[in-house]
């Protein structure tokens, strides 16, 4: 891999599959910014890399927080290479059901995050001829009663990945992973009662042709694959399933 001493941001990096991406890239030798809310769960991810790690907590979907956490990569490390736009923010519900308080937060965190950090990111990726990687979702591909709302969010990533590539390049390249059901302790925090989690998942499961849910490290090999450009210098605006064939 090309990316040892790249720069490379990595939002929603507390756990899951961002603490699994800036373990990945660091242990390929990039030189990690690690974002996301809460800061004692950024210092756990720090602790278990054996390199040298910006810590940014800082609320992706906040005004201001994109130029503070672009500030913070280019102040440590002098550069910045890649942008990995992984925080997320889901809430499941029936139309009926959902709170407007949920739409608003998820918009902030899925859509507007990513746009501002891109916004503040380009000026430095243009410089190197950089790359971002968004974490999507199959939820903005495929039809998901009781999820629409999150899978509309996650559909204008996917929109805003391909407009993107075409507007960057050839200076920046855009991509977007679209994982399917990975187990992380985001099932934990989905405002769904412990019976309504576990029909969710077992559904999940059902409708997974490989029989079984990902693995954080499986979808942050992925990323990394993107962000090298030896590897993928002539892919842009990709919008790539990682999703044990949900999406087949």
């Amino acid at each position: 891999m090309s990316i040892s001493g790249r720069s490379v941001i990595v939002t929603g990096a507390g756990s899951g599959i961002g603490r699994a991406i800036a373990e990945h890239l660091a242990g390929a030798g990039a030189l990690v910014t690690i974002a996301g809310r809460r800061e004692a769960a950024l210092k756990e991810t720090a602790a278990g890399i054996e390199a040298e790690v910006a810590i940014v907590a800082a609320d992706v979907g906040a005004p201001g927080s994109s130029d503070k956490i672009v500030a913070a990569a280019v102040e440590q490390f002098g550069r910045l290479d890649g942008l990995v736009n992984n925080a997320g923010l889901a809430r499941f519900g029936r139309i009926e059901e959902i709170d407007t308080a949920d739409l608003d937060a998820m918009w902030a965190v899925n859509v507007r995050g990513p746009a501002q950090l891109i916004r503040s990111a380009v000026p430095h990726l243009r410089a190197v001829k950089g790359s971002i990687v968004n974490v999507s979702s199959v939820a903005g591909a495929l039809s998901m009663p009781g999820r629409s709302f999150y899978g509309a969010s996650k559909a204008a990533l996917n929109s805003l990945t391909r407009s993107l590539a075409r507007e960057l390049a050839p200076e920046v390249r855009i991509n977007a992973i679209l994982p399917g059901p990975v187990d992380t302790p985001m099932w934990q925090d989905l405002g769904l009662t412990e019976e309504q989690t576990a029909t969710l998942h077992d559904n999940l499961l059902a409708g997974t042709p490989m029989g079984r849910f990902g693995e954080g490290d499986e979808v942050a090999r992925w990323v990394s694959c993107l962000l090298d450009p030896d590897f993928a210098g002539w892919i842009t605006g990709v919008l790539l399933p990682v999703d044990g064939g949900r999406t087949t």
